[in-house]
């Protein structure tokens, strides 16, 4: 069964988890000096924050965590279906943690990852060069979210 991530920048962590956790009436899952996950069942949702590497402020990616490699295998076929540039990153270290992931961005550049989380990681980690990426949202200097170039301009209706 999948889980719907997302990945929100913060600016004061304690108060955020203060709140988040009031929120969801439970406490996080993970938390660490830049970082805290909740790993909920109701609603199903993978929900982190972060204030690493002076991304911006809201909402930085969303994202389906799928439990097992025939479910990634399945989500990877829906990103390549969906006919827009896809970033097979593979493994990697992100969040804290072992994954394997790709990433798409939707036409109007909101950033999505596709993700098997294989095992837990000491350090935070880092996201490779999304320039293949049409986003303009993705955070510049965010460290698991893509940084990509902006789309080229195109007339508002």
């Amino acid at each position: 069964m999948k889980r719907f991530h997302v990945h929100v920048g913060v600016s004061n962590l304690d108060q955020s988890i203060a709140f988040y956790s009031s929120l969801f009436g439970a406490p996080p899952s993970v938390t660490k000096s830049d970082y805290a996950k909740w790993m909920l069942e109701d609603p199903r949702i993978n929900f982190a924050i972060s204030r690493k590497c002076g991304a911006t402020k809201g909402v930085e990616h969303l994202g389906l965590q799928v439990e097992d490699k025939c479910e990634l295998s399945d989500v990877y076929g829906r990103l390549k279906a969906a006919k827009g540039p896809v970033l097979e990153e593979g493994a990697t270290t992100c969040c804290y943690a072992k994954s394997e992931k790709s990433w798409i961005a939707d036409p109007d550049g909101v950033v999505w990852e596709a993700f098997l989380t294989t095992g837990d990681s000491t350090i935070y980690g880092q996201g490779p060069d999304f320039a293949g990426l049409a986003s303009d949202n993705a955070a510049a200097n965010a460290c698991c979210a893509p940084q990509v170039a902006a789309p080229a301009a195109s007339p508002c209706c």
